[in-house]
């Protein structure tokens, strides 16, 4: 039977963990600003998805170079965590860009139209019937 409740305890303890280290131990200017949104955690705890966005990074080709800083200090935060936590092992780190965080307005937009869309056609067929 698969334990959801570790696994979440042990994605948010990266979670935070994880921001903390970004905010104070890593002194590269370009991880300024990152906020991780997500951490995924493998069943077996032997790896993590992080996602994360950054107020700083406005096109493709910074968020490429995000990741890849990010990915390039893996085990440098690997070490980190490891310092600062009592689990037994620490995951392998896979850094990901979240882009839900960028197209969630764009999409919240959409659904508004669409709702305004259909407003407007309920009200024309009200006034036909």
């Amino acid at each position: 039977m698969k334990d959801y409740g570790r696994e979440l305890r042990v994605a948010d303890h990266l979670r935070e963990s994880l921001a903390e280290i970004l905010r104070h131990e890593m002194r590269d200017p370009r991880v300024e600003m990152v906020s991780v949104t997500d951490v995924r955690v493998s069943r077996d705890f032997t790896s993590a998805n992080i996602y994360v966005s950054s107020l700083k990074v406005t096109g493709d080709e910074q968020q490429q170079e995000l990741i890849s800083v990010l990915n390039g200090a893996a085990g440098f935060l690997r070490s980190a965590i490891a310092r600062h936590s009592t689990m037994r092992t620490t995951p392998r780190l896979a850094f990901h860009y979240d882009l839900l965080v960028e197209e969630g307005p764009r999409m919240g937009a959409l659904i508004e139209r669409a709702i305004a869309a259909d407003r407007r056609t309920a009200a024309a067929d009200d006034e036909d019937g």
